[in-house]
Order: structure tokens, then sequence, then C-alpha cells
């Protein structure tokens, strides 16, 4: 085996492969494996309006909110396959643990994980994303008020984003490396390529990763509005069409909820397993920009997508999908698309491009996973989803998705995503085994 000096020559290819056995997904377009992937094709979104927040004006906030009613009678099946204790924890935790248990027990459940598996100690957790949570502090600050010794003794814990790691390793009795990883809206990408480190390393078999739901409170929310990042003033009467990424009218990102998980786990063991294989992790690559701005940087996504194309030892030619960061911000859209092509060039005429954000909203810390739950159910389905909202692209010369899905056979995909504090992420999957 050769090792390469420098993240530059750094290759996939020379560590153990590392492949896709289980996925798991909710979100307020559609929860399960199956009804998403039918939602991608049907183009459907699931943004609408968020409970008890407002625009300036009054207007109530467009988002994408994932309700807590029927979660726990979807846990009810899975509880059976899961520790003794899976049940009371589900029942005392917060919705954004209840949707990474289930997003989880699915993903659990395809991999086959319930029928065979590796030692706890060979089992990883990555949990993407920090401030998971903050609408728990919030709501206890606006419960206690000055009376702070009501406080419930739970809140040391729930409070922390470590509170999912130790709910998830208890219900599904992983005992392996575990961590939470933080990188803004790259979180779900940053996660995914520590999971694969792990199992290329040789110190885990198998590694659950989560794209944990964002549970904001008011002052998140107010912030993003503050900042102008936030969008949908124009679209009050149609909240579906508010998220537009790549169309004229674009004018700032759509908060969503979702949580989704992928199993990765070693080519070697899966086989040992004789599970399926959904997918590999063919490359990917994390870069920071220099700066702790908002503002997208193109030298850092052209470097990250560069340096994800050469992990995975292929060319630019060979890519034959984009899912894009597209979060319908302005400057982010236009900034996203000017790298891609500095990176793609002259293919850029055969790369379908599309940003799963456009139906679920930006799902923040999980956005990576579910968009590489998207790419892997595009590759398998052969098909592309729709950009329904986009009506007039700010490019021609970037081939976008069209209003309905297409038939579309794809061996390759890259997923990029990026996060404020110019950090720059991008995975590169290959349809089935290695």
């Amino acid at each position: 085996m050769k090792i390469y000096n420098g993240a530059t020559g750094w290759r996939f290819e020379d560590f153990r492969p590392v492949t896709v056995t289980g996925m798991g997904v909710l979100s307020a377009a559609a929860s399960g494996i199956e009804a998403f992937g039918r939602s991608l094709k049907e183009g459907r979104s699931g943004i609408g309006y968020l409970q008890g927040l407002t625009y300036p004006d009054g207007q109530p906030l467009i988002g994408a909110e994932l309700r807590e009613e029927g979660l726990q009678e979807s846990f009810r099946r899975y509880e059976g396959d899961l520790s003794r204790n899976a049940g009371r924890l589900f029942r005392i935790s917060g919705k954004s643990v209840k949707a990474s248990a289930l997003a989880g027990a699915e993903a659990w459940q395809q991999a086959k994980l319930n029928v065979s598996r590796p030692e706890a100690e060979r089992i990883g957790l990555i949990i993407a994303g920090s401030n998971i949570s903050p609408a728990v502090s919030y709501a206890a600050m606006m419960e206690c008020g000055h009376q702070l010794e009501l406080l419930h003794p739970r809140y040391a814990l729930n409070y922390m984003d470590t509170h999912q790691l130790g709910v998830l390793s208890e219900m599904f009795g992983i005992q392996g490396e575990g961590a939470t990883i933080g990188g803004a809206s790259a979180s779900g990408n940053a996660a995914v390529l520590r999971a694969a480190q792990l199992i290329q390393l040789g110190i885990v078999d198998v590694c659950m990763v989560i794209g944990p739901l964002a549970d904001l409170s008011p002052l998140e929310l107010q912030g993003f509005l503050n900042i102008g990042a936030y969008g949908g003033r124009s679209f009050h009467d149609a909240p579906a069409a508010a998220c537009r990424p790549f169309d004229s009218r674009h004018e700032g990102f759509i908060f969503g909820q979702a949580s989704a998980c992928l199993i990765l786990e070693g080519a070697d063991s899966a086989q040992a397993r004789q599970v399926e294989v959904l997918a590999t992790i063919a490359g990917g690559a994390a870069a920071l920009d220099g700066h702790s701005l908002s503002d997208p940087s193109e030298d850092g996504q052209v470097r990250t997508m560069e340096q994800a194309l050469r992990t995975a030892g292929i060319a630019p030619s060979v890519i034959d999908y984009i899912n894009a960061h597209g979060t319908s911000t302005p400057l982010g859209d236009v900034t996203e698309l000017k790298s891609i092509s500095r990176v793609f060039g002259g293919q850029l005429s055969h790369i379908r491009l599309n940003s799963t954000k456009a139906l679920t909203g930006h799902c923040l810390y999980a956005a990576g996973v579910v968009e590489a739950v998207a790419t892997i159910l595009q590759l398998q389905g052969d098909f592309l989803h729709p950009l329904p909202s986009l009506e007039d692209p700010i490019s021609r010369e970037h081939y976008f998705a069209s209003s309905l899905a297409e038939p579309a056979e794809f061996t390759y995909g890259l997923s990029n995503s990026y996060g404020f504090g110019g950090i720059n992420t991008s995975i590169i999957i290959r349809k089935g085994a290695s």
C-alpha cells in the first residue's frame, strides 16, 4: 500500500474501500427512503410556513418544518431491534434526537445490522454539526425566567451536542469511536469524510453517520434575517417556490428541517456480512478559506473540488452529476457556478446539475447527509430530480435539471457543501460497489 504525504496526494483507492450499506431519512418533504425517493422524482417540496415565526412585516416565516407528531409511533416498529432502553430514551428525548434515532434505525435495518453486525467496539458513530438544538436552551430560559433553580436536572446533558452521541450509542449498542463534527452548513460532508477515514484506517468496520435535524430558536432565525441571508419575502402566497437555487429571483436560503443517516462500511466487512452495497464513497476533500465571514470563496471551492477529484483518482470528465450546495442566495449561487466552471471547463455541456435544497430547504448540519442520500437515490434509480422553481436561470452555460424528473444514467456524482467561516467540502460518490 502506498501512503502519500500531504492531502493533495492522498487517494481513497490506496486505502480500504468505503461503501454505503444503509440509508435513512426524515424530512418535511417525505420520510423514509422509499417515500423520499418518490418525492424527489415528483419534485415535491416540503416548504411551507414555520409555526409562530414571522418576517419583520408580520408575514409568517417560510420554511420546511418537520412535525413531531407521529414520530413516537413510527419508532415502535424498530424498538425490537435496539437496546431495551431505546423506547424510554426516545420518549424523553427532544425533537432532533428523535429524528436522528428514526433515520438511524431505518439505515441500521437496511444495512441488516439488526441481523448481523460486527462487535460493538468495531462500530463508530459520527454526528454532524454543532449548536444543533439551541431551541432547548431558549425554551428552558423562557420557562424558567429568573428562577433558574427550576431548571430540569437533565438540561445539563440535553443542551450538549454530545447528548445525541450518548443517546444513539446506547440505543444501537455502539462502542467504537464517536464524535460530533462541526462545520456549519458543511457539517454533513465533514462527518462523511471523518467516518470514511475511521474505516480506511481500520479503526472501525462500520460507522453510522447522522445528519441531525437543526432545532433552532427564534434567535438564530432572526440572526439570519438580520444579516440578509434569509429569503422568501416575495413568496408569501407560494412558499414552495421560495427556495430558488440558480434562478434570477433567488432571495436567500430557506430553512429546512430534516435528519438523515448513512451507514458506511468497509467493503470487506460488507462482503463478509453479505449485505447489499448501495454506493461507494470514492473521494472527498475539505479545505478552509482562511477567513471568518459568511461570504463564499471561489478559490476555496475550486481547491476543494479539485482535491476531491484527486483523492478519487479521476479526471473532471468522469463526473456525470453535481448535487450543488445551491442555497438560493444570490452571491452563493453565482460563486458556486463560477467555481464549477473553473474546475469542469469544457465538460459543462454534459454534467447535470441540481440542488436538493429546492425541495427540502437548507437543512444546515444535515444538508450534506440528506444530499448524499439524494445523490445515491438518483444514481441507483437512473434519474435526475427536478428544479421546479428554476424559471430564469442565472447561467445559460450550465446544464441544469428541468422542471420535471428526467431519466439519467450516472456513475459518479459530486456533492458540494459550504459553510460560514470559509469551510468548503466536496464528496464524490460512485454508483454501486467498488
